[in-house]
């Protein structure tokens, strides 16, 4: 966290939300997965293609050192050594930690905006993993061409790297620019205003008419050749493993016992992210209209460099691991579903999915099942609800004393907003609403199952089952519906709302929904429910809304074929569900804002 705070804040860029998961299978392997949007005119869009041969390949920003050497060689490809099954730090793994310098990195944005702005580069690329190995390769694998690269133009912090070091460092905040030599003078005048260090280390090539681009590592620009590579050999040609895959053996299923005091169960459950999202700045350009804390976040498009508009951007970021490791396929699509709902929630029409694909060893045969299952899953989901998947990464082998931990898709969904003059809803009812169910109450057998739910397994430990199915048409149905409602309010439209609050049901089910959504008013509620097993299941596709029109909303529901029902009326200092529950609004407080404090023992 501190690491997050310390950099986003530092560098100017708003933390805006994010999703948090205890589980023991992280305790040796802690992920941390981070997705970072920006937005851009079209017409300064440059992507990271090396053409033009005889153009300059140009390292800006930091000096190369041996920080981050081994970060994608060792950590992706071997788990952590253990003994007796417990994990133990391997200290050959030590160094691929990477230094980071937050103003360094600030200096380094602002000179290649004005760079792009400028026009002055042709193509660009940060440096990741494998450091100059990887953008050089890369950004001359897609302009089909060749680059030649002097090792010892390379600007360094430590004296006596070796050429393997120098291109395989993934020291931070570095950028790769090709440029024309008609503009290096340009360019490295910019950078000397920004104080970024601007070094040409290498020139794009001709490519062979038989062998393509040649990616060639010399000891000075006429010096020896250190290596000799097709460009495209890295790039593009990566081996394509096709190992044994194994479904995991089932474990033995047992009957979830329903709940019998339903009120320690949502006092339990219920956990704010506040901890955690109070060390975040999120109003960083003014642009937030609903941060960490709802169900999605929502920006307003608009900043410096970027044309008015009156469009909105919203994000969420989702996973379930005790989803996924019940059933991988069929967990990756409820965890998309939830994100496609969470931005239906603040009036936004998905449109695009990032991805980061975390597992144990693909070695073990179990584990290369559970990845496979998971794109599969996703992609299927993908093409029904007609989502492009636009980047992510992979993170493999996260085991630790041969314990792998569960597959974890954390899935990032972008959505737009038309028009966004006002914010939407959020989940403070009003005194006298009506509350409505929008979606199916049951399974389709009739059911209230809590197997693969959050209650059953922080509450019974119960780890086996079926998870839920989704019909995925119903569902785009029901989560555009809601974000038509919700577009009505943050659009400025002038008709009586139809909704004064609205929030999915996930996560915990319809009583954490409920709860959550009374602490965000500070006003109770009293609802009809006899099912303690309704109150936790987590049936996807629903929405709990709060209305003052149910007639109207239920109508128009149901033109659509959805199903709604009314629950209830928000009102009161307690929170009342049939003979299941009764809590005073403020220990749902309590519990909401200290339980995850209690946890990390910062109460």
């Amino acid at each position: 966290m501190s690491g997050i705070s310390g950099y986003g804040n530092s560098v100017g860029v708003p933390t805006v939300g994010g999703e948090l998961t205890f589980d023991h299978c992280y305790a040796q392997n802690p992920l941390v997965n981070v997705l970072c949007m920006g937005a851009l005119p079209t017409d300064r869009l440059v992507l990271g293609i090396a053409s033009g041969p005889g153009n300059l390949a140009v390292l800006l920003g930091s000096s190369t050192g041996r920080d981050g050497i081994g970060g994608v060689s060792v950590l992706a490809s071997a788990g952590f050594a253990g003994a007796d099954g417990a994990a133990a730090a391997d200290d050959t793994k030590r160094p691929s930690v990477q230094v980071g310098d937050p103003f360094e990195e600030k200096r380094l944005i602002e000179a290649c905006l004005e760079l792009l702005d400028k026009k002055l580069v042709v193509g660009i690329q940060d440096l990741g993993g494998a450091g100059l190995a990887c953008a050089t390769s890369e950004t001359a694998g897609r302009g089909g061409v060749g680059m030649d690269v002097d090792v010892t133009a390379v600007p360094l912090r430590e004296e006596g790297m070796e050429p393997w070091e120098v291109m395989t460092s993934e020291s931070q905040e570095r950028m790769l620019a090709i440029v024309t030599p008609d503009s290096w003078a340009a360019v490295a005048e910019i950078c000397a205003t920004w104080e970024v260090r601007a070094t040409v280390v290498g020139k794009v090539t001709a490519p062979d008419p038989a062998e393509g681009g040649r990616l060639r590592i010399r000891d000075g620009f006429d010096g020896a050749i250190l290596a000799d590579v097709p460009a495209a050999s890295l790039s593009d040609d990566a081996p394509l493993y096709d190992r044994p895959r194994r479904r995991p053996a089932a474990q033995a299923s047992q009957a979830v016992v329903p709940p019998e005091d339903c009120a320690a169960d949502l006092l339990s459950l219920l956990r704010s992210p506040r901890w955690v999202y109070r060390q975040y700045d999120h109003q960083l350009f003014l642009n937030t209209v609903v941060g960490p804390g709802g169900d999605a976040a929502l920006l307003r498009l608009a900043g410096p460099g970027l044309p008015p508009s009156a469009r909105g951007v919203a994000v969420t970021t989702d996973s379930n691991p005790r989803y996924c490791a019940l059933d991988p396929r069929l967990g990756t699509v409820l965890t998309l579903a939830e994100g496609v709902a969470n931005l239906a929630c603040v009036g936004a029409t998905a449109v695009a999915v990032v991805n980061c694909l975390n597992f144990g060893n693909p070695e073990h045969p179990e584990v290369m099942w559970q990845l496979s299952e998971c794109i599969d899953g996703l992609a299927e989901a993908c093409r029904a609800l007609s989502l492009p998947v636009i980047g992510g990464n992979v993170s493999l082998y996260n085991e630790s004393g041969g314990a792998d931990i569960d597959p974890t898709p954390v899935l990032g969904v972008l959505g737009l907003v038309d028009v966004l003059v006002a914010p939407p809803p959020g989940l403070a009812w009003e005194e006298g609403d009506t509350l409505v169910l929008l979606g199916t109450r049951a399974a389709p057998d009739g059911s209230f199952s809590l197997e693969g739910s959050r209650w059953a397994t922080e509450r019974r430990q119960h780890r086996s089952g079926t998870l839920p199915a989704v019909d995925l048409e119903r569902h785009a149905t029901a989560c555009a519906f809601v974000a038509g409602l919700v577009g009505t309010i943050v659009s400025g439209d002038h008709e009586p709302p139809l909704l004064s609050a609205v929030h999915d049901v996930s996560s915990g089910g319809l009583a954490v929904a409920l709860g959550e959504m009374a602490v965000s008013a500070g006003t109770g509620c009293a609802v009809a429910l006899d099912d303690p097993s309704e109150l936790f299941t987590e049936v996807p596709s629903r929405f709990v809304v709060a209305t003052a029109m149910p007639d109207d909303l239920c109508t128009r529901a149901e033109h659509l074929g959805l199903a709604a029902f009314v629950l209830g009326r928000a009102g009161g200092d307690r929170v009342v569900v049939g003979d299941l529950l009764d809590l005073p609004v403020e220990a749902l407080r309590e519990a909401h804002e200290g339980n995850l404090a209690r946890l990390v023992g910062d109460s």
